[in-house]
């Protein structure tokens, strides 16, 4: 009696599972598709991205080399193709070393124009907009104003920021080509007490408060064109 009840028990569940089959199955079997369409995609996605990259890495290299070869407009051609269409962090890179290179064949200018382009771009990290802030300003530092360099990177020389060393310098030799000895003096040596300064940054820097000290009793004028 026992094996005819198990009998019945059984085609019970079959015939339940047939019915719940019937009224789900195909939407188990979509999900199961869906499923696996999903995975394909994302491996192939992360797979398109490996392989852009690489690409990318291989025209960069390429563009460096035509610019080592002293082959300028040519890479920046080739990196204004990069910035263009590249994927990932390579479109910055290329635009950075885009602007040393209109500087590297005396486009100053348009050099600077690009380092500020850069640091107006919204997206990039802090780090990186100030980078380019400092770039340009670098290529300013022999003819701008102490007054413009400042309102350029004034900021990057405080206490704590990353790019302090290298504005605290640049300022400091404008304010020394100025005649501002105070000024440079004052520059030069928080580079020299700043204990994360590296050794030929402090070295430099000692060098100019040697110079500022030898002047010290020379007359102070202003920077033609400084009010």
């Amino acid at each position: 009696m026992s094996d005819i009840f198990r009998e019945v028990d059984e085609d019970i569940r079959r015939e339940r599972f047939k019915r719940l089959w019937d009224r789900f199955g195909p939407y188990a079997i979509g999900l199961a598709v869906l499923f696996v369409a999903i995975i394909a995609g994302v491996q192939g996605w992360e797979y398109w991205q490996k392989s852009q990259a690489e690409a990318d890495g291989d025209r960069f290299v390429a563009a460096i080399a035509l610019a080592d070869e002293g082959k300028h407009d040519e890479a920046i051609a080739a990196l204004n193709v990069i910035i263009d269409d590249g994927s990932g962090g390579y479109p910055v890179l290329a635009a950075f070393r885009a602007a040393g290179e209109k500087a590297a064949a005396g486009n100053t200018e348009g050099a600077i124009a690009d380092y500020e382009a850069l640091a107006a771009r919204g997206g990039l990290p802090l780090l990186v907009s100030d980078l380019a802030r400092l770039r340009g300003a670098m290529l300013l530092s022999d003819s701008a104003s102490v007054s413009e360099l400042t309102s350029r990177i004034g900021d990057l020389a405080d206490t704590g920021n990353p790019w302090r060393h290298n504005a605290r310098e640049i300022l400091g030799f404008a304010a020394y080509r100025a005649n501002d000895l105070t000024a440079a003096q004052g520059y030069f040596s928080e580079i020299v007490e700043d204990e994360e300064t590296t050794s030929s940054g402090r070295a430099r820097a000692e060098i100019m408060l040697s110079l500022i000290a030898s002047r010290q009793g020379e007359p102070i004028s202003a920077e033609p064109g400084e009010g």
